[in-house]
């Protein structure tokens, strides 16, 4: 399965995020209400994107860290299809939201932030979770941190376990052989998108250098 794009939306206001969606959704694949975007708008964001786009895939970026039941009934109720929860969080909590997810057709992403093992990796993957989320964070983009060797093995030990990534951090285009190896199930763009003068023709060459890579697989 060829990988997917994903528009992240880390807006502070709904009103800003939606003149992005409007001239985006039709050349992404997934919908992204961003942490900073729920933060500043709660659930209603989700919800709003949902009724703007009913076709997509829609993520709840939320990182949960503890009520992963609770806060995935909110979610998948609010028109999620995806919830974030972090790599931190126990694996109850875990459990608790994938369960919930799946009662809605949905899935549960977890967020690798911080520390975070490779026997944590099989205890998600025992428990069900097939999705994880590899990134740099923003603080690591500006202080110059580029994609390395060290990055690059730990994915394939992550798809190895049998999880498909989602990578993100600052990705162009241009980088996405690198990944060639990897079992990516999305590219998660924001800046790359919404900053550009021309997003389509961007999410254009995210989508031909997918093709080229992925496209005979």
């Amino acid at each position: 399965m060829k990988p997917l794009l994903q528009l992240a939306l880390d807006h502070t206001s709904l009103a800003s995020a939606l003149q992005d969606v409007e001239k985006l959704h039709h050349h992404v694949d997934i919908i992204e209400a961003g942490t900073i975007l729920c933060l500043s708008e709660g659930l209603h964001a989700v919800r709003e994107l949902r009724a703007r786009c009913p076709e997509k895939i829609v993520v709840a970026d939320w990182k949960v860290a503890d009520a992963g039941e609770t806060l995935a009934q909110q979610a998948m109720t609010a028109g999620a299809n995806w919830m974030t929860v972090i790599c931190a969080a126990p694996l109850a909590t875990v459990e608790k939201a994938l369960s919930v997810a799946k009662q809605h057709q949905g899935d549960i992403q977890i967020e690798l932030f911080g520390n975070w093992t490779f026997d944590d990796a099989r205890a998600w993957y025992k428990a069900g979770i097939r999705q994880a989320i590899y990134h740099r964070g923003r603080d690591a983009q500006a202080s110059g941190q580029t994609w390395s060797e060290t990055d690059l093995n730990r994915m394939k030990t992550l798809s190895d376990i049998g999880l498909e990534l989602s990578i993100t951090g600052g990705i162009t285009p241009d980088d996405l052989h690198l990944f060639r190896d990897i079992a990516v199930r999305a590219f998660i763009a924001g800046r790359a998108l919404v900053e550009n003068p021309n997003p389509p023709a961007v999410a254009s060459a995210f989508h031909q250098q997918i093709q080229t890579i992925w496209g005979s697989k």
